[in-house]
């Protein structure tokens, strides 16, 4: 059974900086990329970064140059650095990673529980 546990989020002052973390855990063959996601009020996830199995990164627009997205893979876990945060940056961060699980032959999309940032003015 895998999991994905998040850590990290919380209440900050516009400018500053938080880390969120997500271990990987369980039967796992192998992790392919690994992102961060962000839901909107329409409860839609939208991507804020992902990083793939031979570490190429993506962002998108609103974070590049302030987020910065890398993963441990000897440790499953991927982390988010999130400098100069700013009011539009609060939501609910959820990790999700493609996995590919023991005893089957494809991968999988899994998904944290989540975390909230808030940033205020």
């Amino acid at each position: 059974q895998v999991q994905l546990v998040e850590s990290g989020g919380g209440s900050v002052q516009a400018g500053e900086s938080l880390r969120l973390s997500c271990a990987a855990s369980g039967d796992i063959i192998k992790i392919n990329h690994m992102g961060w996601y962000r839901q909107a009020p329409t409860n839609e996830r939208d991507l804020v970064a992902n990083i793939s199995s031979g570490s190429i990164t993506e962002y998108s627009t609103a974070v590049r140059g302030r987020f910065t997205i890398s993963r441990d893979s000897a440790k499953n876990t991927v982390f988010l650095q999130m400098n100069n945060l700013q009011t539009e940056d609060t939501g609910i961060y959820f990790c999700g990673a493609d996995i590919i699980p023991w005893g089957v032959s494809r991968s999988y999309e899994y998904w944290g529980q989540g975390t909230q940032v808030t940033v205020s003015s």
